[in-house]
């Protein structure tokens, strides 16, 4: 433990210790799985509170939403205050929220607690930086690549997770033993993780309004900000109304067989590494490209599931999640390459500004999607994904034309 208890600088200079490195993925990952818990267990969600589809649609909006406010609010804080405490501090209110969210007695409450859960499942943005900042140089590519996976896994395997979990013991269950994880995190990360030397003595304030002038002097940024936040409003859509399209006429599935469909976020996984090499060797101009045209293909592909049977349908949806999904996925890690390079020393809040476009995204097609699914059904879901997708495709493509950087 003794290695554990030094500084970050201290430590650093070390090979970290695989300990330390697996609690890092499995913190970034069950904290960023909190955003997602609910999605699969909408269906049975709303009929257990009588609520309509659009008030459980509210759930992830919200969800989304304090996600993308956290970004902007808290994510500059790693740099004015020790990481840990941070970390620390926000484990300790995402345990609460999700504990509030098992028990909630109606809908209100339930959805303030799905904001509390977003705004506190910001510490996978901080976890992040503090596995950059303590890995040594010639092994940081390495140890941040393996928490990001970390990240990813828990994107992936939360849906499927809180479908089983909400099938076989309610979904009220699947909040507290998500609560009960995120306790346990908190208690390693207490032993385990060392403390950060604050980077700035910047004041609050003087932090936003850096991030303000870092928007406003890249347009590259701006750019990519505005194509991954359109893409995650298609990804956001679908995943959203899923359960509740399932859950009705042809299918009539539970929440198992819609958390089931989270495994197409395999590709995802995959998408990470292979995008990284294909940015490296042709640039990550084409990876974005290429992505966003492969997620508005695999939405559109959708529009033929009511001329196929039941059985065929669900072939082909998940067919196009396992096709968006790495599309999307490859598009982020490519993005990611661009607004790192803009400015090394303000990657933090530039990430933080890029992400914050993304979750904008994600509140706003949960919302759109879930009020055109009451209107149009899933041929409205399935279009505003679509056109979402093809814009963000227009935007990357109109960024190439000009050169504008």
């Amino acid at each position: 433990m003794a290695i554990m208890q030094t500084t970050h600088a201290k430590l650093g200079a070390h090979i970290l210790p695989a300990s330390l490195i697996l609690l890092l993925a499995a913190s970034a990952g069950f904290s960023v799985a909190s955003l997602y818990y609910s999605q699969p267990m909408l269906g049975v969600l709303g009929a257990d509170m009588h609520a309509s589809d659009r008030m459980v649609g509210l759930v992830p909006t919200l969800t989304q939403l304090g996600y993308a406010l956290g970004i902007v609010l808290l994510a500059p804080l790693g740099d004015r205050y020790d990481r840990r405490t941070i970390i620390l501090i926000k484990a300790g209110l995402l345990t609460l929220a999700l504990l509030s969210s098992g028990l909630a007695p109606g809908m209100p409450w339930l959805l303030a607690a799905s904001l509390v859960i977003g705004l506190s499942a910001t510490m996978a943005q901080d976890i992040v930086p503090a596995a950059a900042t303590l890995a040594p140089t010639t092994a940081r590519g390495k140890i941040v690549g393996t928490v990001m996976t970390g990240l990813l896994l828990g994107i992936l395997l939360s849906r499927v997770i809180s479908g089983l979990g909400a099938e076989q013991f309610g979904w009220r269950a699947v909040y507290v033993a998500a609560a009960g994880s995120i306790a346990l995190i908190a208690v390693a990360t207490w032993r385990g993780l060392p403390h950060f030397q604050p980077t700035t003595q910047l004041s609050y304030g003087a932090l936003l309004g850096s991030m303000t002038g870092l928007w406003r002097q890249h347009a590259a940024l701006r750019q990519a900000a505005y194509a991954q936040g359109l893409l995650a409003v298609g990804f956001s859509a679908f995943w959203s109304t899923l359960a509740v399209m399932l859950h009705g006429e042809p299918f009539h599935l539970g929440s198992a067989a819609a958390g089931a469909f989270g495994l197409a976020g395999a590709a995802g996984a995959l998408a990470a590494p292979l995008a990284g090499r294909l940015a490296d060797r042709r640039g990550p101009e084409l990876v974005t490209r290429l992505g966003a045209g492969l997620a508005a293909v695999s939405f559109a592909t959708m529009f033929l599931a009511p001329l196929v049977p039941a059985h065929v349908q669900l072939a082909l949806i998940v067919a196009s999640a396992v096709g968006f999904d790495f599309g999307i996925q490859a598009t982020l890690v490519a993005h990611q390459t661009m607004v790192f390079g803009i400015d090394p020393g303000s990657r933090s809040r530039l990430n933080a500004l890029l992400f914050t476009g993304m979750f904008v995204g994600m509140a706003a097609g949960a919302a759109a999607g879930s009020l055109l699914f009451s209107q149009w059904g899933w041929t409205g879901v399935v279009m505003l994904a679509t056109t979402a997708s093809l814009s963000a495709l227009g935007v990357r493509l109109i960024r190439h034309q000009t050169g504008k950087t």
